[in-house]
């Protein structure tokens, strides 16, 4: 049996609700179908509050705190086909609850590095993410990023810009951190015009670029380490990295 959901988180715990209570057997399960000839069962699973708030509040109540925040950092991970893993893990915390800290199970073994994998990709965009600044004054940034992690800049960038308002845009997701004064959420974005830039910021642009160059030296680049370094795909928005005020 395949199982069909909608990608959401409480469309995920509605799934496991069902495959827990009508012990369902899914070999495979998508947020949307593929392209491609299926000959197995394919079930829908409809997103019920009602249902999904009961596998929540079964989860507080049976796991420890750090296994629910796991569940949760994992579902961010969503370039990666997890939810078989995922639900798995579920099933076997609901069984067993010391399970869970068995690293010697597979499925274990691939949801703790899978967390290690978002964890670096956080840590690497905290470092790789521009800034810049809007006729208001509120500070913008775009992401591409591999996983989900919008929440998790910016709670870092939080603590970072008490006293500034800021946006951190997931052009793919479409999806954005907004913080305004004291308040800050995650609001999708369906629709998108670049933003107006203030007067300010192709200077500020140029300052870092030619400080960047300045504490450059031409004769140790090593364009091989570079990308390793800095992989293509945190250079979309870096600034020293292309030419945005010619």
């Amino acid at each position: 049996m395949i199982l069909v959901y909608d990608g959401t988180f409480e469309g995920f715990l509605s799934l496991v609700y069902e495959v827990y209570y009508e012990k369902l057997k899914p070999i495979k399960i998508y947020k949307t179908l593929p392209n491609k000839i299926i000959f197995e069962e394919i079930k829908t699973i409809k997103t019920i509050e009602l249902n999904s708030i009961k596998v929540l509040d079964a989860i507080k109540a049976k796991f420890p705190k750090e296994i629910l925040e796991k569940i949760l950092n994992i579902f961010m991970c969503d370039s990666k086909e997890f939810e078989m893993v995922l639900l798995e893990y579920i099933i076997i915390g609901f069984k067993e609850v010391k399970q869970l800290f068995n690293i010697n199970l597979e499925s274990i073994f691939y949801l703790n590095n899978l967390e290690k994998e978002l964890f670096k990709n956080i840590h690497k965009m905290t470092g790789f993410i521009r800034f810049e600044e809007l006729e208001d004054g509120t500070l913008y940034a775009k992401v591409e990023s591999k996983f989900n992690i919008v929440y998790f800049l910016g709670k870092h960038f939080l603590k970072r810009f008490n006293n500034q308002n800021f946006i951190i845009h997931d052009l793919n997701r479409k999806i954005a951190f907004i913080k305004i004064e004291n308040n800050y959420s995650i609001q999708e974005v369906a629709f998108f015009d670049e933003p107006n830039y203030s007067s300010n910021e192709q200077k500020f642009q140029k300052l870092w670029k030619s400080f960047f160059s300045g504490v450059t030296l031409k004769e140790r680049i090593n364009p091989k380490l570079q990308r390793q370094l800095v992989p293509l795909l945190y250079r979309t928005y870096m600034n020293e990295f292309f030419d945005k005020t010619t």
